[in-house]
């Protein structure tokens, strides 16, 4: 396993320096070729990963890296209309998307590190702690069902509040730069605020996530890899989803269903097994359904509107 983690380490490091320090080191208005090209690159490392772990942990191991990585990556999908949201309220020009979102990604590999670390050291010490994840997912999926409309106030951050108490904040962008000297002062730029913001939204949907890759697997290394896999294709998910997201109008219902899946699987591990093969193919049901749900009704509607009358 130790092979698996160096290699882990290696491809996560060399591809985010490709990605900034190569195609990326001068902000830019990423459009929806490079955003396809970047999707599917980082598709296809997550799945040779994935077959790493197949043959040095094993079937078991990699079938739970594959059903974790779809779990967090169809998670993932529902933050982008978050990201939307934030980069709107902060009037953030497109080309500097890129440079929050990539820092953010970084700032999220610590925070999911920590929380997976808390969560299996939990497990070890208080196994009773699986049932309070469990009911954790079951209450956020029916809350993602019940609420349709989401809201983004970063004027209530505790630590916007305090960055602009303590820091004077500039109004310009400084070509993407997080700082900016002016008259000998030093200024924040509001792409610091961007990525505040970004980060302690991270950390709230670190809470549904978390609980849900534990869902899958116990084991520290699928849950830390296959959750980060399905964060580092975010990036690319947004610029290549954006102007498509308002279609997939299901997906947050499916998201629902799938949290409420995992969470009762949880609490009802005792009395009845679900092999893991049977969970992702849950999994992937209910999330082709919503899919197709979506684009089968945004068909019909755009019928309708071409309709004269």
């Amino acid at each position: 396993m130790s092979f698996l983690w160096i290699a882990f380490g290696v491809v996560v490091v060399v591809m985010l320096a490709i990605d900034l320090g190569v195609f990326n080191r001068k902000a830019h208005e990423v459009g929806f070729r490079e955003a396809l090209v970047w999707s599917i690159v980082w598709t296809v490392v997550a799945l040779l990963f994935n077959g790493a772990v197949f043959l040095y942990a094993g079937p078991e191991r990699g079938l739970e890296f594959f059903t974790g990585y779809v779990i967090e990556r169809s998670l993932s999908f529902d933050n982008l209309f978050v990201f939307l949201l934030i980069f709107s309220y902060f009037g953030v020009p497109r080309q500097y998307h890129h440079r929050a979102l990539f820092w953010g990604v970084v700032g999220a590999l610590v925070t999911r590190a920590a929380f997976i670390a808390a969560g299996v050291a939990l497990i070890v010490r208080f196994e009773w702690i699986l049932y309070i994840f469990g009911a954790i997912l079951v209450y956020s999926g029916w809350k993602m069902l019940k609420e349709n409309d989401v809201e983004v106030h970063p004027d209530r951050n505790i630590l916007i509040r305090a960055a602009r108490k303590f820091f004077p904040v500039s109004s310009e962008f400084g070509a993407g730069r997080f700082f900016l000297r002016k008259d000998g002062r030093l200024f924040l730029t509001p792409l610091v605020l961007v990525l505040i913001t970004i980060e302690t939204t991270d950390i709230i949907f670190a809470v549904d996530s978390i609980p849900a890759v534990f869902g899958v697997t116990h084991d520290p290394f699928v849950a830390f890899t296959s959750n980060i896999f399905a964060i580092l294709g975010l990036r690319a998910s947004y610029f290549l989803l954006e102007s498509v997201l308002k279609t997939f109008r299901y997906l947050s219902q499916g998201l629902s269903v799938v949290l409420i899946f995992i969470g009762l699987k949880m609490l009802a591990a005792d009395f009845v097994h679900i092999p893991i093969g049977m969970a992702l193919g849950i999994v992937m049901g209910v999330l082709a359904v919503a899919i197709v749900a979506s684009i089968a009704v945004e068909r019909r509607d755009r019928r309708h509107s071409r309709k004269p009358g």
